[in-house]
Formats: structure tokens, sequence, C-alpha cells
């Protein structure tokens, strides 16, 4: 018996519905519908375009109900951090805020000044990251929060605009810096410490929540019958480790894809000075389990250089920047992704040209040059990560699954394997909407566990095998690297 699920992934580049149909031990998804998702301006700051957004999400569930297959869930998956305020008839109280705006930088300001960094995070557990929503909140205007009566996570919000409860999911709390991982609830302390009206913050649910029956006129726009709305995992990493075809407790994973994110499954979050000095998070995954991990640039410097060359009238698509990337020569330049340069929007390849005359190295000349310097400095930037990880956990990680979008990248996988020297295990690519599926399968019965959810993974999306190579000079390119400038993670 064949039984369909839909999975919305909202990612900070595109969105697109997913249906997934579990049959058999296996799992196969289609996509319906991709969308771009595309920032835009209002009065001077950046903001997403949530109504762009929900008009591609009713249009992909109108796709699905024209294949004429019964769907029995349906539920959305996001990026972390940011938030959609709703006022009191339920609407969405306009601009909701990117990430990458500036205003960020004043938030951090406003809450530090109220309660210092070590407490924060003794309280939280989870990295800085400048753009946390704690710090979101921070530069919010009194006005907005006194109009506000709710807030949720973005992907919550289109759970709730589906037609579910309004609802914040555990994976997605748990990005907030306004969550103790320890007692599993909104941390009353930084409430108060920050003057936010503890009923603006929903209660917290756990992964793979039934929330209520698709909205009325949405199924009935879409010719959809008994479709049920769940709350999977709202955070896209969250989805995305329920699919790792991990076993055992040696294995490590890194999503790659705008971010990388690298980390292992702990039973119970690690908060001490270690894990703070290092910059590392304790973030909720499925059946509550500990995703502990640090976020790290990703693939944003690629793709931003790719829109900064866009925007100069010279165009290449991925799989180009990639192939000239394998013919520059190697380790000619490296750079801190972690350096906060980086983070902001704007032109990359100058950027990483200031850091490289700044270090004393020769200027990426040419895009091959500039994504090489990009690729290799990631792949060494995660092998410091893992031997971090490694001696905060007590763990000896003997390989790695690289899931995601940019485990397609069959050059990073490979530097990413020279890099770490270990083994790294590519696949499922799609594994957010993959776990999504899964989720909504154990939270509707149709699947018994997290374990045997893997099992279906294994058994669909068998992965490849990456073994390292060229262990010298990438030993030496390591302790160049490690040379370079520090900067905050």
């Amino acid at each position: 018996m064949k039984t369909h699920y839909l999975a919305c992934d909202l990612g900070a580049e595109s969105g697109r519905l997913m249906l997934g149909t579990l049959a058999d031990g296996r799992l196969e998804l289609a996509e319906l519908r991709r969308f771009p998702n595309v920032p835009v301006r209002e009065g001077g700051s950046l903001c997403w375009n949530l109504r762009a957004l929900r008009e591609e999400l009713a249009a992909g569930l109108k796709q699905a109900g024209a294949l004429g297959r019964p769907v029995a869930g349906v539920s959305t998956d996001s990026w972390g951090v940011d938030y959609v305020l709703l006022d009191a008839a339920g609407e969405v109280l306009e601009p909701t805020y990117h990430y990458r705006d500036g205003r960020t930088a004043r938030g951090v300001e406003a809450v530090q000044a109220r309660i210092p960094w070590p407490e924060l995070f003794e309280e939280t557990g989870l990295q800085f990251l400048p753009f946390n929503t704690i710090f979101q909140l921070g530069a919010e205007s009194p006005q907005r929060l006194a109009a506000a009566r709710l807030i949720l996570g973005v992907g919550d919000a289109f759970n709730h605009w589906l037609g579910g409860a309004a609802r914040f999911e555990e994976s997605l709390a748990s990005t907030t810096q306004l969550y103790n991982p320890r007692t599993r609830r909104w941390s009353t302390r930084l409430l108060d410490t920050l003057g936010l009206r503890a009923e603006l913050f929903p209660p917290i649910v756990p992964s793979g929540t039934r929330l209520g029956a698709l909205r009325a006129d949405l199924a009935e726009a879409a010719g959809l019958r008994g479709v049920e709305v769940v709350a999977s995992c709202s955070h896209d990493t969250g989805a995305a480790v329920a699919a790792v075809p991990g076993a055992g407790e040696d294995w490590a994973y890194l999503s790659s894809g705008t971010w990388s994110l690298m980390g292992v499954e702990l039973p119970a979050p690690v908060i001490n000075p270690a894990v703070r000095e290092a910059n590392f998070t304790n973030e909720i995954g499925f059946g509550g389990s500990v995703r502990f991990l640090k976020n790290i640039i990703g693939l944003w410097m690629v793709q931003e250089s790719r829109r900064e060359w866009a925007r100069q009238g010279r165009e290449f698509d991925y799989a180009t920047l990639t192939r000239l990337a394998a013919e520059a020569p190697p380790f000619a330049a490296l750079v801190n992704p972690a350096d906060p340069r980086f983070l902001p929007p704007g032109d990359m390849p100058g950027r990483i040209a200031a850091f490289c005359r700044e270090t004393g190295q020769p200027e990426p000349a040419t895009p091959g040059a500039v994504i090489r310097c990009v690729l290799e400095s990631l792949a060494l930037l995660y092998r410091r990560t893992l031997r971090q990880l490694e001696t905060l956990t007590g763990r000896r990680i003997a390989r790695v699954h690289i899931v995601g979008g940019g485990s397609q990248n069959a050059l990073l996988n490979q530097f990413t394997a020279n890099a770490l020297q270990r083994p790294v295990l590519t696949g499922p690519v799609e594994a957010t909407a993959a776990g999504n599926v899964l989720v909504q399968a154990i939270a509707l019965g149709h699947l018994p566990s997290l374990a045997a959810a893997r099992e279906v993974v294994r058994a669909s999306f068998p992965p490849t095998t990456v073994e390292p190579a060229d262990t010298a000079a990438w030993d030496a390119a390591a302790a160049r690297f490690e040379s370079l400038p520090t900067a905050p993670a």
C-alpha cells in the first residue's frame, strides 16, 4: 500500500513542494513545484516576501490535488532564527525581517547590555550568532511588539497558515536562544530580563505533532481531502538530520547547503565553558535528541560570488564554477570562512581578495580560483570543526555523512574527505524533504520509530562513499589554514 505526503521545504534561496510516497519500506520523492525565495527591501531593511511564498505553496497544493492521489499529511520546514509576528486578527505584521538585515547589530548590543554572553550561553546552550532570534527581537520596535499577539518561526507560521494550531515546534524553538534545553521550555528568565511578554510565545510541541486538518478553503481549491497538518521537524536541519542514514554512535553529520552544520546526536545537552569558547550549539532533534553542532557559513560564499559575477554580466551555473575550480591550481590561497566579513550579502569575490591581500597571499584572479579557494577553505574549516567536536564530546568520529544539496558537489566532497582524513558518505541529497516526510509518517502511525525511518533512507537512497586522499598536501594546507587570523565563528 502506498501512502503519500507533502513536504514544503523553505530554504534561504528557494522553496519547493515535494511529494513523498512511502511503500514497501522505500521512499520516493518527487518535486512538484520549485520557486525562488527572493528577499525584498522595505524601508531600507532586508525582508522576506511571505505573501509570494504563500501564493507559491497554494499553487503547489493545487498541483498535488491534480494528481488525484490521496495525501495523508502536509508539513513545512524552514531555516531557523527568523520569525513571524501575528496581530490580534491573526494577520502577519509586516515586515518579516531577514536574518542578514543590518539591524541585528543593535539587537546584540541591546541584549548583551541586559545579560552577559556567558550567562546567556549557560541558560540556552546555543552558539553565538549575531542574528539569533533573541538578538533580532532585541532590535524590534516596542510598537510592533505591543501590537503583536503571537510569534512563530517561519516553518510554524506556514503550518498555522495551512490550518494547523499555532504551535512552536521544538527543533525550531531551540534555534531562537530563548529556549532552555535543560527544562525543555521557553526561558522565563530571558523573557523577563528582556521584557518580552510570555503570552507572545505559543506552546512548544515535540517534533512529529499533529496540528489539525488542512484549511477548508485550501483543501477545496486544491481538491485535497483528509489531509492533516503535521509539525514534523519545522527546522530544516532537524528534518535533514532525521534522514541521515547513520547507525551506531561513531558518525557525524554535515548538512551541506547555504549553511553547513556539522555535529553529532547526543542524549543530553553539553553546556560548559569549553563549548562556549568553541562556539558550539545544542539544538533539539526528533525524539528530544540533542543536535550538538556548529553552524558554519557553507556554500553561501559560492552563491554570493555567483550573484556578484551575474551583476557584472558574467553568468555561471554551479556546474561550470565547480569545473573551473577543479582546473585551478590547488592551495594558491586560503581564507577563514568564519571571518564576519563574509556574512553579509555583497561583493564576495572582492572580500576574498581583500582577505588574501591582508594575509600576504595572491589574490584569486579568476572565478575558478575564487571558488577553489572557498571550497578548500571550507573543507579545512570542517577539519578544525571535527577535531573540536571530538574533543568536546570525547567521541572518535569514524565517518561523516554529508546530506543536503551540497552533497551533490563532488569536488567539495572529495576535499572534505581529504581534509578530514575520514571517509565521507554522501546522500541523500533531498535529506530535508525526506526527514520531513518520514517524521510525518511516524506522527501518523505509518512508521514505528526513527530507527525504522533511517532503515527506509538506507534502502531508498544508498550512500556513496568518498575515501580520503592526498594526506600530506592537506596536512600542509591545514597548517597554513591554522596560521590565518582567527575571527569570531
